[in-house]
């Protein structure tokens, strides 16, 4: 059992399982509704629109997590607009933003001596995370959380039937700018852990997985946390005994899992028929 407690002995290796496993939490919860709303693409380019904020940040010397914030708020409220007011349509309005805001990010980038200074924002360092960072994940999660378990009746119903919530009253728009908001706020966090390039797998592989084993929503995101989480601890381990990248250790085993998901689910259907 060596091999399993060796790594704990460092205080980094402490602070950045932690970290996993919050992020993991948090990115599945939320990515869950990602997946029943086909959202996938509006998590990937909020993920690479934080990229001007960061490097600006930077640049400045100022907060990395505030640049980040304020850029994909930036652009969750730019999505939502330009959609709404329906000049341009959704997925429209996402390629624009996306591409603009992340080609402003390799301009600024292009600016500094090298780009190896900002290699981490695109790759992540989760083992980096420090205490204050790690308590700033924690407000985060309960932030998102907390928010996730107060509109939950609402965001299941305008995700599985809008208009049925439409005819109830509801305001799908507010909804939807709230969720924008809180995907804003978990990439953000999400960065820490595996970099701009890869925070999208974050909030669409675990759910991804779960929805392959079960379509009861509660169960969902308990099978996506449970993903996340052992994703976020196998990533690590990983990363430390093979020497790789942490954030690209914690997608792939994310994928392995979602592999494994879709290998359970094809056995079940091959059962029934049999």
């Amino acid at each position: 059992m060596s091999w399993l407690t060796e790594p704990l002995a460092f205080g980094f290796m402490q602070t950045g399982l932690v970290a996993a496993a919050l992020i993991g939490i948090m990115c599945a919860c939320l990515g869950t509704y990602v997946v029943l709303r086909r959202m996938a693409f509006i998590g990937d380019a909020l993920a690479h629109t934080t990229l001007p904020g960061l490097v600006v940040a930077y640049l400045q010397g100022w907060s990395l997590f505030g640049g980040a914030v304020v850029a994909g708020l930036a652009t969750a409220f730019g999505i939502g607009w330009l959609s709404r007011r329906q000049a341009v349509r959704e997925d429209t309005a996402i390629g624009v933003l996306f591409t603009a805001m992340f080609s402003l990010g390799i301009l600024l980038m292009s600016t500094t001596r090298s780009f190896r200074d900002l290699s981490h924002i695109l790759f992540g360092n989760i083992l980096g995370v420090s205490r204050g960072d790690l308590a700033l994940i924690a407000a985060m999660a309960v932030v998102v959380l907390g928010a996730l378990f107060l509109f939950h009746k609402e965001l299941e119903l305008t995700s599985f039937d809008p208009t049925h919530a439409e005819v109830m009253g509801m305001r799908a728009d507010r909804l939807r700018y709230g969720l924008l908001m809180l995907l804003a706020l978990t990439v953000v966090v999400g960065i820490q852990a595996v970099g701009v390039v890869l925070t999208s797998a974050l909030l669409v592989t675990p759910a991804a997985a779960a929805s392959l084993l079960t379509d009861r929503l509660p169960r969902l995101m308990l099978i996506a946390s449970v993903v996340a989480a052992v994703s976020g601890v196998a990533g690590l381990y990983l990363s430390y005994y093979f020497n790789v990248s942490s954030g690209a250790a914690i997608v792939l085993s994310c994928t392995a899992c979602f592999g494994a998901a879709w290998a359970l689910r094809a056995g079940r259907q091959a059962s029934r028929v049999g």
